[in-house]
C-alpha cells in the first residue's frame, strides 16, 4: 500500500498493459537494483509538461503522464532512450541532424533527462518533406558534387514556396559508400540546407567488420542515433526502420526486419488512431517490379523478405512507404499501401546525370495537407515541371522507326497522350525496355569510366510512339494522378 500511495503522490499512473503511462509497479519494484538503469524526466515546452508523448528504449514504449513525466527501467541491451516527437513542435536537432534521443548504453543507476521542445508558431497540418535517397559518396569529389548541386537545388526549391512553409528531410540510406569519414560531409551538406533531416541506415552505412547484425550499426548510431524510431508532424505519423540485415560477411546483407523492430512498431502503432496516414521510411524497398522485368527470382538483398508481416501491422492505416537502394524510380500501390522507390541523389553513383533507368538524379518532394499527401520528383538543376524526356526517332536503337518517351515518376494513375502536328494520336504504347540514353552512357564493360559495374536497367516508365513519314512535330502530354499536366515537344527534321 505504501508503494501505491507513493506512486499516486508522484502523479504516475500505474499500468501493466500495452503502452503504460510512464511507470508500472513491476518496474518500480526493481528501481533499487544497482545493475540496472532507471531513466526519468519530463517532456516539456515553455516549462510545461506535454502529456501522452511516446518514450521508448527501442523495446518498451511508454506514454508521459499528464504532467509530461516519464520513468522506467531500461532494458539491458538498449542504446538510447528516445521520444516520438509530438505534432505541433519543432524538431530538435544538432546542426539540422534530428536529435530526439539520449544515449544510455552501458549506463547504470539513475539517469535524469528532460526532452525540451519548442512549440511551433505555425500550423504543421500543412508541411513538406523531401527524400534524399543514396547520396552515397565514396570520394571527396562526390562530396563536392553533393554540396555544389543538390544543396543549392533544394534551397532554390524551398524559395518557390511561401516563406513559412515547414520542411523536413529524410536521408533514405546509403548516406555514404562505406567511407565513414564522409559522414562529416553529409552532415555539412544537411547543415547547408537549413532543414532538419531524419536519417535511415543503408547497406553502405554499416560496419562491415561486425560479428553479427547486432553490431553492424555502431558507427551509424554514433553519428545519427537510433536506427528505428518514429515522429509526428501535423496529422502524419512517421516511422523509420532498419531493413538492412548484415549476415556477417563484408557487403553481404538481406532485406529483413528483425523481431525487435516489429515488436516495437506494434507497440508504437498502438498510439496511432486507425485511419491515420503513416509514412514509413526504410532503405531497401519492401517490393519492386524488378524481378518480373528481369524474369528472375527476388534478390534477398533487393527486397524485404518478411514484408508481409510489416504490411499486417500497417493494415489499419493509410500507408506510404519510402525507399531507395535500387538507383531507379518506381512506385506501386495495393490496398492501403503505396511504395515510392526513389531515384537517387547520386544518380548512377555520381557518374552521370541519370540513373540506370533514365531517371534524372534528384529527390522526391512531398506536400502534406492534413492527412493527404501529394508528391513529385525533383530533378537536380532542372525546373519542377521537368517530368519527361522525348528521344528523337531512332535514338532507341532497338526501335529505329519509333520515338521513346521516359516519364520517370509515372504510376498507374497517370494518363499519357501524344500529338502529331497538333493532332491527338491517343496513348503511346507502354513497354518494358532500357532507356536509350542510359544505354549510351552505361552499357558495356568499358562504360562508364568511373564505375564500370554500372549498367542500364529495364523500366516500365518508357513509352513508344511511331510518327508518320510526314510528321513535323511530336508533343507528349502527361497528366499525373493529381491532375497536373506536363508537356514536352520535339521537332522532326
Amino acid at each position: 500500500m505504501k508503494r501505491r500511495n507513493f506512486l499516486r503522490n508522484l502523479g504516475f499512473t500505474g499500468g501493466i498493459f500495452a503502452l503504460p503511462t510512464v511507470m508500472s509497479e513491476t518496474s518500480a519494484a526493481t528501481f533499487e537494483r544497482e545493475d540496472e538503469l532507471v531513466v526519468k524526466g519530463k517532456v516539456i515546452s515553455e516549462g510545461k509538461g506535454i502529456a501522452g508523448v511516446a518514450v521508448t528504449d527501442g523495446t518498451q514504449v511508454f506514454k508521459t503522464n499528464n504532467k509530461g513525466e516519464y520513468q522506467f527501467t531500461v532494458k539491458e541491451n538498449a542504446d538510447f532512450v528516445y521520444i516520438s516527437s509530438p505534432a505541433g513542435y519543432a524538431f530538435d536537432h544538432t546542426n539540422f541532424i534530428a536529435r530526439f534521443f539520449v544515449p544510455v548504453k552501458g549506463k547504470r543507476g539513475t539517469l535524469n533527462h528532460d526532452f525540451v521542445l519548442t512549440k511551433l508558431n505555425t500550423n504543421d497540418q500543412q508541411h513538406n518533406f523531401v527524400v534524399w535517397a543514396d547520396t552515397q559518396m565514396i570520394s571527396a569529389s562526390d562530396c563536392e558534387q553533393l554540396k555544389a548541386t543538390t544543396v543549392p537545388d533544394f534551397k532554390k526549391l524551398m524559395q518557390q514556396y511561401p516563406a513559412n512553409t515547414l520542411f523536413h528531410g529524410i536521408g533514405c540510406g546509403d548516406l555514404v559508400w562505406d567511407k565513414f569519414e564522409f559522414f562529416k560531409d553529409y552532415k555539412e551538406a544537411i547543415a547547408m540546407t537549413g532543414v532538419p533531416f531524419y536519417n535511415v541506415i543503408g547497406n553502405h552505412d554499416m560496419d562491415l567488420n561486425s560479428r553479427t547484425d547486432d553490431y553492424s550499426a555502431e558507427t551509424f548510431k554514433e553519428q545519427f542515433g537510433p536506427t528505428y524510431y518514429s515522429f509526428n508532424r501535423g496529422a502524419i505519423h512517421y516511422v523509420v526502420l532498419d531493413d538492412v540485415f548484415f549476415i556477417g560477411t563484408a557487403k553481404k546483407y538481406i532485406g529483413y526486419l528483425t523481431e525487435n523492430q516489429l515488436a516495437w512498431l506494434e507497440k508504437d502503432l498502438q498510439m496511432v488512431a486507425p485511419g491515420t496516414t503513416v509514412v514509413v521510411s526504410l532503405h531497401i524497398p519492401t517490393f519492386t517490379g524488378a524481378p518480373k522485368r528481369n524474369k528472375k527470382e527476388e534478390d534477398f538483398g533487393g527486397t524485404v523478405s518478411n514484408r508481409k508481416k510489416l504490411y499486417s501491422l500497417l493494415a489499419p492505416y493509410k500507408v506510404h512507404i519510402l525507399s531507395g537502394h535500387t538507383h531507379f524510380n518506381e512506385s506501386w500501390e495495393e490496398g492501403n499501401i503505396m511504395e515510392h522507390n526513389h531515384g537517387t541523389v547520386c544518380g548512377a553513383w555520381w557518374t552521370g546525370p541519370i540513373c540506370g533507368d533514365g531517371t534524372p538524379r534528384g529527390y522526391g518532394v512531398y506536400e502534406v495537407n492534413g492527412s493527404d499527401i501529394k508528391w513529385y520528383y525533383k530533378s537536380t538543376e532542372k525546373e519542377i515541371n521537368y517530368q519527361l524526356r522525348i528521344y528523337p526517332k531512332g535514338y532507341a536503337k532497338a526501335y529505329p522507326e519509333e520515338m521513346a518517351v521516359n516519364i520517370w515518376n509515372w504510376d498507374a494513375k497517370w494518363t499519357i497522350e501524344w500529338f502529331e502536328d497538333g493532332v491527338s494520336k491517343g496513348a503511346p504504347e507502354q513497354r518494358v525496355a532500357k532507356d536509350p540514353w542510359a544505354i549510351e552512357l552505361y552499357e558495356g564493360p568499358s562504360l562508364p569510366q568511373k564505375h564500370k559495374f554500372i549498367e542500364p536497367t529495364l523500366t516500365e516508365h518508357l513509352f513508344f510512339i511511331k510518327p508518320s513519314a510526314s510528321a513535323k512535330s511530336i508533343k507528349v502530354k502527361a497528366t499525373d494522378r493529381f491532375g497536373k499536366t506536363f508537356e514536352e515537344a520535339i521537332m522532326i527534321s
